[in-house]
C-alpha cells in the first residue's frame, strides 16, 4: 500500500494527542518521574498478554543481543532522557508549548538518519516538512508585537526541557529503527505467522523494559520511592497512567516504530509532529475554548504540508 508508513504516522499523532492531554494531568498529579515509571510498568505488562496472546510468547521471542543494544540505547534516549524532559517540560510550560518543541524532533531524526542510516531527503521532502512544521508552528505560537514568536514570559527551564525532548525523539526514533532491523533480521524462517506484525510491539515491550529501568533507577536514587506507592493508592492517577499507556507505549510508540519502517524517518517523525495541532480540538470540545483565526490559518498550512507528503 502506498504512503502506508505516512498514514500510520498520522494514526501516532492522534494517539499522542490523548497521551499529551492526560500525561500533563497525571504529572501535575503524581510527578513526571512516577508517571513515566506507572506507564512503562503498565505498557510492559499489557504489551506481555498482547504478545502472548498473538506469538505464545509474553516476551520478545528472537531477540538477539544486537537488537537489545540498539532498542536499548533508543529507550535509554528517547524514554529515559526524551520523555524525562517531555513530562517536566508540560509542568512548566504546558502540553501546547512542549508539543510545539517537540517540532525539533524531525530535523533530528531527519540529521540523525542521514548520520546512522544514509537517508536522504530529496527538496520536494524538505519543503513539505517546511510546511508542515510553519503550519504547526502559526497554530501554536501567540502572537505578539504584531508577529509569531515565543511569549517573553516562558521560564527557560520549560524550554530547555521542551528542546531536550525533541531532541530525545528524533534520536530515539532512528535508533529504534536500526534495533527493529537487527530483530527483523534474527527472526526465523519458522517463526510464527503474526511474528512480522507483532515486530512493532515487541520491540515497544523492550524499550519499555529499558526505559522503566531506566526511571525506576533515578527514582531510587532521588529517595522518591515513597511517592510511586502513593501513586499506585491513588484511583485517578491509575486511571490517567492507563489511559496513557494504551495510547502512548502500547500504541502510540508500536504504531511509530511500524511507521519508520515503511516510510523515511524524518517524513514520519514530520507527520507525527502534528500533536500541537490536533490538540486544539479537545480543547474546543472539551475545555470550551474558541478557535481563533491564526489556528485556523496554521490548520490549513499544516494540512497543505501534509498533503506535499502524498503528492511526493
Amino acid at each position: 500500500m502506498n504512503h502506508l508508513g505516512e498514514i500510520i504516522s498520522l494514526g501516532v499523532a492522534v494517539s499522542w494527542t490523548i497521551t499529551a492531554w492526560f500525561a500533563a494531568k497525571a504529572s501535575k498529579r503524581v510527578g513526571a518521574m512516577v508517571t513515566n515509571v506507572l506507564r512503562l510498568v503498565l505498557a510492559t505488562l499489557f504489551l506481555g498478554i498482547l504478545l502472548w496472546v498473538t506469538i505464545g510468547h509474553p516476551y520478545p521471542v528472537y531477540a538477539d543481543k544486537s537488537t537489545w543494544l540498539w532498542l536499548g540505547l533508543s529507550a535509554l534516549v528517547g524514554y529515559v532522557f526524551g520523555d524525562y524532559c517531555l513530562f517536566n517540560c508540560y509542568l512548566y510550560i504546558g502540553p501546547r508549548f512542549g508539543q510545539l518543541l517537540m517540532t525539533l524532533a524531525p530535523p533530528m531524526a531527519a540529521i540523525a538518519g542521514w548520520m546512522m542510516l544514509g537517508e536522504t531527503l530529496g527538496w520536494k521532502a524538505i519543503l513539505a516538512m517546511g510546511v508542515t512544521l510553519l503550519g504547526i508552528a502559526i497554530s501554536i505560537l501567540s502572537r505578539d508585537g504584531g508577529g509569531y514568536h515565543f511569549k517573553l514570559d516562558l521560564p527557560l527551564k520549560g524550554v530547555l526541557l521542551g528542546i531536550g525532548a525533541g531532541i530525545g525523539q528524533g534520536v530515539g526514533l532512528v535508533l529504534s529503527k536500526i534495533g527493529m532491523q537487527y530483530y527483523a533480521d534474527a527472526i526465523p524462517a519458522d517463526a510464527p505467522y503474526l511474528m512480522e506484525g507483532m515486530l512493532s510491539f515487541a520491540s515497544t515491550m523492550m524499550r519499555a523494559i529499558v526505559g522503566g529501568i531506566g526511571f525506576f533507577a533515578i527514582l531510587l536514587l532521588q529517595k522518591d520511592f515513597g511517592k510511586l506507592r502513593s501513586a499506585v493508592k491513588d484511583r485517578v492517577a491509575m486511571r490517567y497512567a492507563t489511559i496513557i499507556t494504551a495510547f502512548g507505549p502500547v500504541l502510540g510508540v508500536s504504531l511509530s516504530l511500524m511507521a519508520v519502517r515503511y516510510a523515511n524517518a524524518g517524513i514520519a517523525s514530520t507527520l507525527m509532529a502534528l500533536t500541537p495541532v490536533i490538540i486544539i480540538f479537545p480543547e474546543i470540545l472539551i475545555e470550551k475554548k474558541r478557535i481563533r483565526f491564526k489556528e485556523i490559518v496554521g490548520l490549513a498550512v499544516t494540512i497543505a504540508g501534509v498533503a506535499l507528503f502524498f503528492l511526493l
